[in-house]
């Protein structure tokens, strides 16, 4: 067998070992638009329970009209990177908009939030900086900061005296910064960024968030984890995503100080070497945000909805990580049984699905129920009949 026959050989092996082992995960495809009911790629109809579509804006007629009209205006794409000629007004005005719904002096995009997560360390910490980092933060915080050469500190998730005790060691470095995703995707656990900022202003650290789960509709006004935790003005930096509650296509954007901002500008890598944001994109989020910052009706129903669905599947006998966040993770702890779980779910009209390691830790298999604005009562009255179905289908609950 030749070394490339013996590669490839190599790679079926291993996708036939997590098929075995029930870790393979297949995608869910959908013939139609994303909402709280799509259609499977057979024809038949789902009720979509795992979709990062927290407002229910993805499939709204009115966003995909918005994106319509800046394509109209502005073209397809700019066939550029921004520094060369792939700046449109729109960009800019995009900026300023997302600026004054976080608080914050300027902002920068990006094709999507992993990039904008990829290319903020590398220009603004080195090796006389230091990193502290929940331990389960999202990957591409991990993978931004491998890129860059300042020391690295983890915390115990959420954990403050593991926190403190690694600002103690970081003392004597240049500058430190404390890094924590606002939300936390697999658990729907909310950062403690009050405490954060007061262990911050203690040691003399920053502050970065990632609110790629939070804004839209965390806070009294959707602003985000800071305005939910009275916080607003006291976070360095915040990264984020127009990819779920903010129209769900896709983007990222950085957003700070006017300093932070420029020195992105000059040297973030994945800003500086990839194409500009889609001017559709950029349009159909300008109008989101203009229409969010009228109402706060979505978030309030999203809240109600979110609210309604941990109490309903506590009380048939599933076991929940606590909280109050539209993510609700299911609770199997079996791979196989996630897995099992998900297919027979989806044979009964409910689209969602298992995750297990390494998306989670060893042991921590779970299905992530993701609730929207965009769902009825009917539907998750509907979901929650299936759970129970299922779940007694495979011994989960008691009979």
């Amino acid at each position: 067998m030749s070394k490339q026959a013996a590669f490839y050989s190599q790679l079926q092996q291993t996708l036939s070992t997590l098929q075995q082992e029930g870790l393979f995960k297949p995608e869910r495809v959908i013939a139609s638009r994303q909402g709280s009911e799509v259609t499977g790629s057979d024809g038949r109809m789902l009720i979509n329970m795992c979709a990062n579509n927290y407002l229910g804006l993805s499939g709204q007629e009115w966003v995909a009209q918005a994106a319509i009209a800046a394509t109209e205006k502005y073209g397809y794409g700019l066939s550029s990177v921004r520094f060369i000629c792939g700046t449109q007004t729109v960009h800019k005005e995009l900026e300023q908009a997302i600026s004054a719904f976080l608080g914050t002096e300027d902002t920068i995009l990006y094709a999507a939030a992993f990039d904008a997560n990829g290319g903020v360390f590398e220009p603004l910490f080195d090796e006389n900086d230091a990193i502290i980092s929940d331990a389960l933060n999202h990957a591409s915080i991990i993978d931004g900061i491998r890129l860059c050469k300042a020391a690295r500190f983890r915390y115990a998730h959420n954990d403050m005296a593991d926190l403190e005790k690694q600002l103690q060691a970081a003392e004597g470095k240049r500058h430190k910064i404390i890094v924590t995703d606002g939300v936390f995707s697999m658990d729907g656990t909310i950062a403690q960024l009050d405490k954060i900022v007061e262990l911050a202003e203690k040691y003399g650290a920053l502050t970065m968030i990632d609110e790629c789960h939070a804004s839209g509709f965390m806070g009294k006004t959707g602003r985000g984890t800071h305005e939910h935790h009275n916080v607003v003005g006291k976070i360095d930096i915040i990264t984020g995503t127009l990819g779920k509650a903010l129209g769900g296509a896709m983007g990222g954007f950085t957003s700070g100080r006017k300093e932070v901002i420029e020195m992105l500008r000059q040297k973030s890598r994945p800003y500086l070497f990839s194409n500009t944001l889609a001017p559709s994109i950029a349009g159909a989020s300008l109008e989101v945000l203009k229409r969010l910052s009228s109402s706060t009706e979505l978030r309030d129903r999203l809240h109600e909805n979110t609210a309604y669905f941990r109490k309903e599947i506590e009380r048939i006998g599933f076991t929940i990580k606590p909280g109050t966040h539209p993510v609700v993770p299911v609770m199997l702890f079996d791979a196989q049984v996630a897995q099992k779980f998900a297919a027979r779910m989806y044979e009964l009209g409910v689209l969602l699905s298992g995750f297990f390691y390494p998306v989670v830790p060893m042991g921590q298999a779970r299905v992530r129920v993701q609730l929207s604005a965009a769902h009825t009562r009917e539907q998750l009255d509907t979901v929650l009949k299936a759970f129970e179905q299922a779940g007694h289908e495979l011994g989960l609950l008691k009979k």
